[in-house]
């Protein structure tokens, strides 16, 4: 048996790829019934998740305990999961003030394939283990694979690399783990069986919706462990956009019920920080003091004593 027949034999395995019976007659429909049965498929993304949630959140604490401890994130995957994981590592920087160095996506075929596919280069196997060198990969860092199937060459090679290095690691599924293959190399394990795709094989759909959620849920949440937040409000975001900018004399004009001068001066006072610009007014003090109640806070502000000075 060559490897294409090995493959479509493991394919066979995977419910992802497999003939979904709602769907069978899609090409008959019209544009309602269409996106009717597409969304009636996606309803059961949430219920598949939420069956998760436990070990998503441990996976989140994992990954809060890796950028407190001075670690790196890394995501790791190919095609939809590549660009998944990439997307969710661009977004941390605006949002919660991450180093852009802190939390990395890497993508088989590299950043060209984001605009332009090459499924092919997901069966470099030596690519992943190359990149995460290149990266500096070291086992204070923590490693994230994401993968619709649970075979993908590049997605294992690099979770394999970076469990011999030391990292925790961690693998995003949407199919059931083989219980006859080994797993040691993962530490947190997210099975997310989404079932058949409407359109057969189409990962990007389904499997790319839960993929979206889980990572959703992992990365915020380790940022609001980690302070980020101050009730909801993203207050270590970065002002690199006019919305941005927008956003975050928005947040102290609101919290504070000031006129936009007012935040916008008590913003530049802070030199641009909302969190530092809160705790100031917070607490009627410097921006040095704020810094200094910070960082006896562990960063939080919620977690300032109401009566320091």
């Amino acid at each position: 048996m060559d490897n294409i027949e090995n493959l479509i034999k493991k394919l066979n395995s995977l419910d992802t790829e497999k003939v979904n019976p709602n769907s069978t007659d899609i090409d008959l429909k019209n544009e309602f019934e269409i996106v009717k049965l597409i969304n009636d498929e996606d309803k059961k993304v949430a219920s598949v998740v939420e069956s998760n949630l436990e070990l998503i959140a441990i996976t989140a604490r994992a990954y809060a305990e890796t950028l407190s401890n001075n670690g790196r994130i890394y995501y790791i995957g190919a095609g939809t999961s590549g660009r998944l994981g990439v997307l969710d590592a661009a977004e941390c920087p605006p949002t919660f003030g991450t180093d852009p160095s802190q939390i990395i996506g890497l993508i088989s075929g590299g950043y060209e394939t984001l605009i332009l596919s090459q499924e092919g280069v997901e069966d470099n196997e030596q690519a992943a283990v190359s990149d995460l060198k290149t990266g500096g990969l070291s086992k204070h860092d923590m490693v994230i694979g994401i993968a619709a199937s649970t075979r993908t060459p590049y997605t294992i090679s690099g979770l394999k690399y970076a469990n011999a290095v030391g990292c925790k690691t961690g693998f995003i599924i949407c199919n059931k783990w083989d219980e006859n293959n080994d797993r040691s190399f993962v530490d947190f394990l997210i099975e997310l069986p989404v079932g058949p795709e409407v359109i057969t094989g189409s990962t990007r759909m389904k499997s790319g919706t839960a993929q979206k959620m889980t990572l959703n849920m992992i990365s915020t949440t380790a940022m609001v462990l980690l302070g980020k937040t101050y009730g909801n409000l993203m207050v270590d975001l970065k002002s690199t956009s006019e919305k941005l900018k927008a956003r975050s004399r928005k947040i102290l004009m609101e919290l504070f019920e000031i006129e936009y001068k007012d935040a916008d001066m008590l913003l530049l006072r802070a030199d641009g920080s909302v969190k530092i610009a809160i705790v100031m007014k917070k607490f009627s003090c410097t921006k040095q003091k704020a810094e200094e109640l910070l960082k006896q806070a562990d960063n939080f502000i919620s977690k300032i004593d109401k009566d320091a000075k």
